[in-house]
């Protein structure tokens, strides 16, 4: 379970908090961003990981630096530990608006709830120590209500389920091509629509972006990579488009 940072100056860190799950558990990606005395964490993951990114964070900055935790979306690799995180930080969640009524089933009373941000569909800012993180919209990658994070200063773009890939044994994609494999399965069951993936595609070319870092599996980086993943998602078949044939009352 390595701690690697992915960018790192005087003033600003981008930290990986690589797996730390276990059995059955679905492999994810914990990530930090630093900057200045400011952090924020990024899908933190459920409650049998809960303790261990805790202590784990505890060695890379103070807990007091903590001042925001964004959930992506709604499931549980990402907010079932919410209640935790909410009552042991003075940080402020943010969580796409649908999922704020849903959010209280994993355990999250009502002055905890106090603390969590509602995001609105068309995305927002979030003001790191004068940093100011781009909250974009990924509506239906998978989620309905679904967003990702991009980074000016490291320019790494986090993009959550989206880029996942489950099986290979690397961190950082070496081979494009030999990578898709481990994503190509989680893609066409998890994401929606091929139109969602060219929105997608569309607004995302807009931005300067030097890495992918999704929560499951491996981190592309580099513009060649980033550039591969962008074309590669445009023209991915997937979701609805792929389940007509299934849509029948069993006989």
């Amino acid at each position: 379970m390595p701690t690697q940072a992915l960018f790192e100056t005087a003033e600003h860190r981008n930290i990986l908090l690589e797996d730390f799950t276990s059995g059955k558990m679905v492999q994810a990606n914990q990530h930090l961003i630093i900057h200045k005395n400011e952090a924020i964490l990024l899908d933190p993951g459920g409650h049998k990981v809960y303790s261990s990114i805790l202590e784990e964070l505890s060695t890379v900055v103070p807990l007091g630096w903590l001042k925001h935790i964004f959930f992506s979306h709604q499931d549980p690799d990402i907010v079932a530990a919410a209640n935790g995180w909410l009552m042991t930080t003075d940080a402020t969640g943010y969580i796409p608006t649908p999922w704020i009524r849903f959010i209280t089933h994993f355990g999250v009373d009502d002055l905890l709830v106090e603390k969590i941000h509602p995001i609105p569909d068309a995305g927002m800012k979030i003001d790191l120590a004068g940093c100011p993180l781009l909250v974009i919209p990924a509506h239906f990658l998978h989620s309905p209500a679904n967003f990702q994070v991009y980074d000016p200063v490291s320019k790494i773009l986090y993009t959550g389920d989206l880029g996942a890939s489950l099986g290979q044994t690397y961190t950082i994609v070496s081979n494009f091509d030999d990578h898709v494999q481990y994503m190509i399965g989680f893609h066409r069951r998890y994401i929606a629509s091929s139109k969602a993936l060219k929105l997608w595609a569309n607004m995302v070319r807009q931005l300067d972006i030097e890495a992918i870092a999704p929560q499951h599996g491996a981190m592309m980086m580099g513009k060649a990579h980033v550039e591969r993943f962008i074309d590669w998602i445009a023209n991915l078949t997937c979701g609805l488009d792929l389940m007509e044939s299934v849509y029948k009352v069993p006989s």
